[in-house]
């Protein structure tokens, strides 16, 4: 079955329902002071894009890109719901997000994830992908509970100049899985 990669709507149902549980892992993984997880009205802000990962039309699993500045986005809201993992969804949708940050003419991609054990899976698949621990940026601060980790995206990756509206990322992607 193949495995479909789009922009979604953070308010559509399916799509908040997905986020909800993932705001609610944080919130049971993290204390509340350390929690960076975005609910789904922030992700409207119009410096973030929000993928869905569907097969046969069931949202299996999400992710964003929040742009920085003109060279740097952070990973937002990556979640694969609990059915789906380990059939590839998070790493498809991580190649996705990277491909459009390449494309859209990015050379940093960031993000924070959490230091326990259960976001060691997060975290391998993160370093298994070329991330690498770094300094906190944006609004993140050094403590017990987060890890920074960033990647520099290799210019072979990126076009040579983008435009604005390739930012947007709004093409889909399609993976045979």
């Amino acid at each position: 079955m193949e495995l479909v990669i789009a922009v979604e709507d953070p308010m559509a149902p399916d799509v908040e329902a997905v986020l909800a549980r993932h705001l609610a892992a944080m919130n049971e993984n993290t204390p509340p002071a350390h929690v960076h997880a975005l609910p789904a009205r922030r992700l409207q802000d119009p410096s973030v894009t929000l993928f869905g990962a569907r097969r046969d039309g069931v949202l299996l699993g999400v992710g964003a890109i929040r742009h920085l500045d003109a060279t740097h986005v952070e990973i937002k809201s990556m979640h694969t719901l609990s059915d789906a993992r380990g059939q590839g969804v998070g790493r498809a949708i991580l190649r996705h997000l990277l491909h459009v940050a390449g494309s859209s003419g990015y050379d940093r991609v960031s993000l924070e994830t959490g230091t326990k054990a259960a976001f060691e899976p997060a975290r391998m698949m993160y370093s298994s992908a070329g991330f690498r621990p770094c300094e906190p940026f944006g609004e993140y601060s050094v403590n017990p509970y987060s890890v920074c980790m960033t990647l520099a995206l290799d210019s072979r990756d990126r076009p040579r100049a983008a435009s604005p509206a390739s930012r947007s990322g709004a093409r889909s992607h399609r993976e045979a899985s």
